[in-house]
């Protein structure tokens, strides 16, 4: 590095032309001491959803405590203000609570989701006193839960060889409406294979072909093509 007025050789790191005393100009030195960013973190954009979520919050409120509130006063007992309240916290919880969280697990919300189904099924059932819950209401939620649980994780995570996943969950679902009708006959007394055949063969039947393409290379790449998967 030299001084720019008198061309006398400079030391490394020299502030000042020892002959001249002229300013040492180093361009590397001003290009790296100017910032090419800010230093400061970027501000995260305000969202719109709060809002929302906060009017349908009391709203759903509003309306179970008027409910019970109307119950208490004019027929002196909860009465139908049970199933306005339990409604309004299945909704809440179900559809409104998880969108509170920048990040959705529905891994965690979707089996969360039935649970509070099964909930509402009790609730029900016992303020009836009916008989059928156990036999018939809270197995088929627990299967119907199982079944959406599967398929949010299948084509979440599940990226290779979806075509052979879909299709052994596509059986399943055919298979598993012979199930419903199995309690659905042991609870009420109903007669086997009436309507499960139907869903069972169509099901199935696509499910088989999914998975035959699964399993064939030249099938699975023209379907996927196909279907932009």
């Amino acid at each position: 590095m030299y001084c720019v007025k008198c061309g006398v050789r400079l030391t490394d790191g020299a502030a000042h032309c020892p002959l001249c005393q002229t300013p040492v100009w180093n361009p590397e030195g001003t290009a790296a001491a100017t910032p090419t960013f800010s230093d400061r973190y970027p501000i995260p954009p305000k969202s719109r959803r709060y809002p929302i979520l906060a009017f349908l919050t009391a709203l759903l409120a509003a309306l179970s405590l008027s409910a019970l509130i109307f119950c208490l006063t004019v027929l002196h007992r909860v009465s139908w203000s049970g199933y306005v309240m339990l409604g309004c916290a299945l909704v809440y919880f179900a559809g409104i609570f998880p969108f509170w969280f920048d990040r959705r697990e529905p891994l965690i919300f979707v089996p969360l989701a039935f649970v509070l189904i099964c909930g509402y099924l009790l609730y029900i059932c016992l303020y009836n006193k009916g008989t059928w819950f156990l036999s018939f209401a809270f197995p088929v939620t627990m299967l119907v839960g199982a079944l959406t649980t599967a398929s949010v994780a299948l084509f979440r995570f599940g990226k290779r060889r979806r075509l052979l996943k879909t299709g052994i969950l596509l059986v399943l679902i055919g298979c598993s409406a012979m199930l419903i009708e199995f309690f659905e006959s042991l609870t009420f007394g109903t007669t086997m294979f009436l309507w499960s055949l139907y869903p069972v063969c169509a099901f199935s039947l696509i499910g088989l072909f999914l998975i035959l393409c699964g399993l064939i290379p030249p099938w699975r790449e023209y379907v996927e093509r196909k279907l932009f998967l």
